[in-house]
Protein backbone atom coordinates (compact mmCIF):
# COMPACT_ATOMS: atom_id res chain seq x y z
CA UNK A 1 0.00 0.00 0.00
CA UNK A 2 3.17 2.39 0.91
CA UNK A 3 4.81 2.06 -2.19
CA UNK A 4 1.66 2.26 -4.45
CA UNK A 5 1.15 5.64 -2.73
CA UNK A 6 4.59 6.67 -3.71
CA UNK A 7 3.74 5.68 -7.08
CA UNK A 8 1.04 7.54 -7.22
CA UNK A 9 2.53 10.96 -5.33
CA UNK A 10 5.58 10.57 -7.74
CA UNK A 11 4.35 12.91 -10.22
CA UNK A 12 3.20 15.35 -7.57
CA UNK A 13 7.09 15.56 -6.19
CA UNK A 14 8.27 18.49 -8.69
CA UNK A 15 4.60 20.35 -7.66
CA UNK A 16 5.26 19.86 -4.06
CA UNK A 17 8.83 21.20 -4.12
CA UNK A 18 7.04 24.29 -2.01
CA UNK A 19 9.66 26.35 -0.17
CA UNK A 20 8.18 27.31 3.59
CA UNK A 21 8.78 30.45 5.17
CA UNK A 22 11.53 29.72 8.51
CA UNK A 23 9.68 28.51 10.74
CA UNK A 24 6.71 27.07 9.15
CA UNK A 25 5.45 23.80 9.37
CA UNK A 26 5.19 21.68 6.47
CA UNK A 27 1.54 20.00 6.37
CA UNK A 28 1.44 16.41 4.90
CA UNK A 29 -0.71 16.41 1.48
CA UNK A 30 -2.75 13.33 0.50
CA UNK A 31 -4.09 13.04 -3.18
CA UNK A 32 -7.41 12.70 -4.36
CA UNK A 33 -8.22 10.43 -7.54
CA UNK A 34 -10.84 12.61 -9.05
CA UNK A 35 -8.87 15.20 -10.58
CA UNK A 36 -9.15 17.27 -7.70
CA UNK A 37 -6.85 17.73 -4.85
CA UNK A 38 -7.81 17.54 -1.06
CA UNK A 39 -7.07 21.15 0.60
CA UNK A 40 -3.58 20.57 1.80
CA UNK A 41 -1.86 19.40 -1.23
CA UNK A 42 -3.62 21.93 -3.10
CA UNK A 43 -2.64 24.62 -0.87
CA UNK A 44 1.51 23.53 -1.20
CA UNK A 45 0.73 22.76 -5.27
CA UNK A 46 -0.30 26.48 -5.86
CA UNK A 47 1.66 28.01 -3.27
CA UNK A 48 4.30 26.75 -5.83
CA UNK A 49 2.51 27.94 -8.84
CA UNK A 50 1.53 30.91 -7.81
CA UNK A 51 5.79 31.86 -7.14
CA UNK A 52 6.33 30.46 -11.03
CA UNK A 53 3.27 32.15 -12.53
CA UNK A 54 2.90 35.45 -14.75
CA UNK A 55 2.19 37.75 -11.58
CA UNK A 56 5.01 39.80 -9.53
CA UNK A 57 6.40 38.25 -6.12
CA UNK A 58 3.87 40.64 -3.88
CA UNK A 59 0.87 39.25 -5.69
CA UNK A 60 2.23 35.95 -5.71
CA UNK A 61 2.55 36.62 -1.68
CA UNK A 62 -1.42 38.04 -1.85
CA UNK A 63 -2.43 34.64 -3.78
CA UNK A 64 -0.63 32.77 -1.38
CA UNK A 65 -2.59 34.61 1.44
CA UNK A 66 -5.93 34.00 0.03
CA UNK A 67 -5.28 29.87 -0.65
CA UNK A 68 -4.08 30.31 3.45
CA UNK A 69 -7.55 32.06 4.28
CA UNK A 70 -9.44 28.72 1.77
CA UNK A 71 -7.81 26.65 4.08
CA UNK A 72 -8.77 28.11 7.32
CA UNK A 73 -12.17 28.00 5.71
CA UNK A 74 -11.98 24.57 4.67
CA UNK A 75 -10.96 23.60 7.96
CA UNK A 76 -13.24 25.46 10.34
CA UNK A 77 -16.46 25.27 8.15
CA UNK A 78 -16.61 28.84 7.83
CA UNK A 79 -16.96 31.35 5.07
CA UNK A 80 -14.18 34.33 5.00
CA UNK A 81 -13.92 37.35 2.29
CA UNK A 82 -10.69 39.31 0.86
CA UNK A 83 -10.63 43.12 0.19
CA UNK A 84 -11.12 44.58 -3.86
CA UNK A 85 -8.13 42.58 -5.40
CA UNK A 86 -6.51 43.61 -9.07
CA UNK A 87 -7.64 41.29 -12.17
CA UNK A 88 -4.43 39.81 -12.07
CA UNK A 89 -4.09 38.26 -8.60
CA UNK A 90 -8.11 37.54 -9.06
CA UNK A 91 -7.17 35.33 -12.25
CA UNK A 92 -4.51 33.34 -10.30
CA UNK A 93 -5.87 32.57 -6.96
CA UNK A 94 -9.31 31.88 -8.57
CA UNK A 95 -7.12 29.30 -11.11
CA UNK A 96 -5.62 27.88 -8.31
CA UNK A 97 -8.80 27.59 -5.86
CA UNK A 98 -10.03 25.30 -8.63
CA UNK A 99 -7.99 22.71 -7.65
CA UNK A 100 -9.57 22.61 -4.41
CA UNK A 101 -11.68 19.60 -3.97
CA UNK A 102 -13.22 20.70 -0.56
CA UNK A 103 -13.96 24.60 -0.70
CA UNK A 104 -16.56 26.70 -2.95
CA UNK A 105 -14.83 29.89 -4.09
CA UNK A 106 -16.66 32.90 -6.15
CA UNK A 107 -15.24 36.27 -7.31
CA UNK A 108 -17.51 39.42 -7.27
CA UNK A 109 -16.97 43.23 -7.85
CA UNK A 110 -20.83 44.15 -8.09
CA UNK A 111 -21.43 43.70 -11.99
CA UNK A 112 -20.48 41.15 -14.74
CA UNK A 113 -17.41 43.28 -16.43
CA UNK A 114 -16.28 44.78 -12.85
CA UNK A 115 -12.21 44.01 -12.91
CA UNK A 116 -11.78 45.10 -8.88
CA UNK A 117 -13.26 41.57 -7.43
CA UNK A 118 -13.78 40.74 -4.02
CA UNK A 119 -12.65 36.70 -3.91
CA UNK A 120 -15.38 34.27 -0.84
CA UNK A 121 -14.07 31.57 0.32
CA UNK A 122 -16.00 28.91 1.77
CA UNK A 123 -17.00 25.31 2.64
CA UNK A 124 -19.47 23.98 -0.03
CA UNK A 125 -22.17 23.13 2.89
CA UNK A 126 -21.85 26.21 4.19
CA UNK A 127 -21.50 28.84 1.69
CA UNK A 128 -24.43 28.03 -0.44
CA UNK A 129 -25.15 31.18 -2.00
CA UNK A 130 -23.28 34.15 -3.01
CA UNK A 131 -22.25 36.45 -0.11
CA UNK A 132 -23.25 40.39 -0.36
CA UNK A 133 -19.42 41.55 0.13
CA UNK A 134 -20.24 44.35 -2.33
CA UNK A 135 -22.31 47.95 -1.95
CA UNK A 136 -22.59 50.55 -4.75
CA UNK A 137 -22.66 54.26 -3.85
CA UNK A 138 -23.87 56.82 -6.11
CA UNK A 139 -21.66 60.29 -5.79
CA UNK A 140 -23.75 63.20 -7.27
CA UNK A 141 -22.79 66.31 -7.90
CA UNK A 142 -22.90 69.89 -10.51
CA UNK A 143 -19.84 68.44 -12.73
CA UNK A 144 -20.86 70.39 -15.54
CA UNK A 145 -18.77 73.20 -15.33
CA UNK A 146 -15.96 71.24 -13.86
CA UNK A 147 -15.76 67.60 -14.76
CA UNK A 148 -13.84 64.80 -12.72
CA UNK A 149 -11.68 62.21 -13.76
CA UNK A 150 -11.21 58.30 -12.13
CA UNK A 151 -8.37 59.70 -10.11
CA UNK A 152 -10.55 62.69 -8.81
CA UNK A 153 -12.98 60.84 -7.33
CA UNK A 154 -10.37 57.64 -5.94
CA UNK A 155 -8.36 60.52 -4.28
CA UNK A 156 -11.33 62.07 -2.94
CA UNK A 157 -12.43 58.49 -0.96
CA UNK A 158 -9.36 57.48 -0.20
CA UNK A 159 -9.01 61.39 1.65
CA UNK A 160 -11.26 60.26 3.67
CA UNK A 161 -8.87 57.94 5.34
CA UNK A 162 -10.35 54.43 3.51
CA UNK A 163 -7.39 52.34 1.75
CA UNK A 164 -7.37 51.23 -1.30
CA UNK A 165 -8.42 47.56 -1.39
CA UNK A 166 -11.80 48.55 -0.26
CA UNK A 167 -12.99 50.45 -2.88
CA UNK A 168 -13.75 48.78 -6.12
CA UNK A 169 -14.36 49.98 -9.43
CA UNK A 170 -15.22 53.71 -10.73
CA UNK A 171 -17.94 54.03 -12.76
CA UNK A 172 -17.68 57.35 -14.38
CA UNK A 173 -21.57 59.06 -15.63
CA UNK A 174 -20.00 62.53 -16.90
CA UNK A 175 -22.05 65.19 -15.70
CA UNK A 176 -23.72 63.29 -13.07
CA UNK A 177 -20.70 62.28 -11.16
CA UNK A 178 -20.09 58.70 -10.67
CA UNK A 179 -20.94 55.43 -9.68
CA UNK A 180 -18.34 53.71 -7.23
CA UNK A 181 -18.44 49.90 -5.52
CA UNK A 182 -17.42 49.47 -1.83
CA UNK A 183 -17.34 47.49 0.78
CA UNK A 184 -20.71 47.27 2.85
CA UNK A 185 -18.94 48.18 6.01
CA UNK A 186 -17.92 51.38 4.73
CA UNK A 187 -21.08 52.49 2.77
CA UNK A 188 -22.75 54.45 6.41
CA UNK A 189 -19.18 56.02 6.85
CA UNK A 190 -18.87 57.17 3.23
CA UNK A 191 -22.70 58.95 3.13
CA UNK A 192 -21.51 60.89 6.40
CA UNK A 193 -18.34 61.84 4.82
CA UNK A 194 -17.85 62.41 1.64
CA UNK A 195 -18.71 66.16 0.68
CA UNK A 196 -16.24 67.27 -2.23
CA UNK A 197 -14.65 65.42 -5.40
CA UNK A 198 -12.05 68.42 -6.71
CA UNK A 199 -13.69 71.58 -5.69
CA UNK A 200 -17.29 70.25 -6.41
CA UNK A 201 -19.77 69.37 -3.26
CA UNK A 202 -21.14 66.08 -3.78
CA UNK A 203 -23.92 64.31 -2.17
CA UNK A 204 -23.15 60.33 -1.51
CA UNK A 205 -26.50 57.68 -1.86
CA UNK A 206 -26.46 54.00 -1.78
CA UNK A 207 -28.08 52.53 -5.06
CA UNK A 208 -28.93 48.85 -5.59
CA UNK A 209 -26.46 47.05 -7.91
CA UNK A 210 -29.16 46.60 -10.58
CA UNK A 211 -28.78 50.15 -10.81
CA UNK A 212 -25.35 50.38 -12.06
CA UNK A 213 -25.00 52.13 -15.13
CA UNK A 214 -21.81 50.29 -17.30
CA UNK A 215 -21.14 50.88 -20.69
CA UNK A 216 -17.87 48.77 -22.49
CA UNK A 217 -15.11 51.43 -21.97
CA UNK A 218 -14.28 53.29 -25.61
CA UNK A 219 -11.27 52.41 -27.20
CA UNK A 220 -9.28 53.83 -29.97
CA UNK A 221 -6.85 51.29 -31.54
CA UNK A 222 -3.92 52.27 -33.98
CA UNK A 223 -0.63 50.43 -35.19
CA UNK A 224 2.79 51.16 -34.32
CA UNK A 225 5.97 49.70 -35.39
CA UNK A 226 8.59 49.00 -32.93
CA UNK A 227 12.34 47.72 -32.83
CA UNK A 228 11.74 46.31 -29.35
CA UNK A 229 8.69 45.39 -26.99
CA UNK A 230 9.63 47.65 -24.16
CA UNK A 231 7.52 49.19 -21.83
CA UNK A 232 9.38 52.59 -22.67
CA UNK A 233 8.56 51.88 -26.47
CA UNK A 234 5.47 50.61 -26.71
CA UNK A 235 3.73 53.00 -23.81
CA UNK A 236 5.17 56.02 -25.15
CA UNK A 237 3.94 55.06 -28.64
CA UNK A 238 0.68 54.48 -27.19
CA UNK A 239 0.47 57.70 -25.11
CA UNK A 240 1.90 59.83 -27.94
CA UNK A 241 4.92 60.81 -25.36
CA UNK A 242 9.01 60.84 -25.59
CA UNK A 243 10.26 58.00 -23.99
CA UNK A 244 12.23 60.47 -21.88
CA UNK A 245 9.99 61.36 -20.84
CA UNK A 246 7.87 58.07 -19.80
CA UNK A 247 11.27 56.95 -18.19
CA UNK A 248 10.79 59.56 -15.95
CA UNK A 249 7.16 58.29 -15.08
CA UNK A 250 8.39 54.90 -14.97
CA UNK A 251 11.45 56.26 -12.52
CA UNK A 252 8.53 58.24 -10.57
CA UNK A 253 6.61 55.15 -9.48
CA UNK A 254 3.62 56.46 -11.90
CA UNK A 255 3.82 53.35 -14.37
CA UNK A 256 2.00 50.22 -14.06
CA UNK A 257 1.59 46.94 -15.70
CA UNK A 258 -0.91 44.81 -15.01
CA UNK A 259 -2.20 47.12 -12.28
CA UNK A 260 1.86 46.66 -10.84
CA UNK A 261 4.21 49.48 -10.21
CA UNK A 262 7.16 49.14 -12.41
CA UNK A 263 10.78 50.99 -12.33
CA UNK A 264 12.38 49.37 -15.23
CA UNK A 265 12.83 50.84 -18.32
CA UNK A 266 13.10 47.10 -20.12
CA UNK A 267 10.31 45.56 -19.15
CA UNK A 268 9.00 43.04 -21.80
CA UNK A 269 5.55 43.59 -22.86
CA UNK A 270 2.84 40.94 -24.41
CA UNK A 271 -0.18 40.82 -26.18
CA UNK A 272 -2.55 41.41 -23.32
CA UNK A 273 -0.69 42.83 -21.30
CA UNK A 274 -2.23 46.18 -19.66
CA UNK A 275 0.15 49.62 -18.97
CA UNK A 276 -1.38 52.87 -16.98
CA UNK A 277 0.20 55.84 -16.23
CA UNK A 278 -1.19 58.18 -13.82
CA UNK A 279 -3.14 61.07 -15.11
CA UNK A 280 -2.72 59.64 -18.59
CA UNK A 281 -4.88 56.52 -18.38
CA UNK A 282 -4.73 53.13 -19.99
CA UNK A 283 -3.05 51.06 -23.03
CA UNK A 284 -3.45 47.73 -23.77
CA UNK A 285 -1.23 45.72 -25.90
CA UNK A 286 -3.08 43.87 -28.72
CA UNK A 287 -1.83 41.67 -31.09
CA UNK A 288 1.77 41.23 -32.35
CA UNK A 289 3.81 40.59 -35.57
CA UNK A 290 6.91 40.25 -36.49
CA UNK A 291 8.04 41.86 -39.75
CA UNK A 292 10.27 41.14 -42.55
CA UNK A 293 13.17 42.97 -41.05
CA UNK A 294 12.79 42.12 -37.32
CA UNK A 295 10.88 44.47 -36.16
CA UNK A 296 7.32 44.26 -34.45
CA UNK A 297 4.01 45.42 -35.68
CA UNK A 298 1.93 45.99 -32.43
CA UNK A 299 -1.76 47.05 -32.30
CA UNK A 300 -2.31 49.54 -29.05
CA UNK A 301 -5.15 49.79 -27.66
CA UNK A 302 -5.61 52.76 -25.94
CA UNK A 303 -8.63 53.43 -23.20
CA UNK A 304 -10.75 56.83 -23.64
Amino acid sequence: MAAASLALASPLRLLLRVRHPRGAIAVPCYFISRGRYSTAIAVAAARDLAVKGSVDRNSAEEVRNILNMAERASQRRNVFHTNFLTPPIVKEAMLALEKFADTKAVAQGGYPQAERCRISVGHPDVMTSNPDVVAALSISGNFRLESCSHGDFLGAILGTGITREKVGDILLQGERGAQVLVDPELVDYLISTLEKVGKVGVSCTQIPLLALEYEPPRTNSFKTVESSLRVDALASAGFKISRTKLASLISSGDVRVNWTPTTKNGVTLKSGDVVSVSGMGRLKIGEIVTTRKGKYAVELIRYL
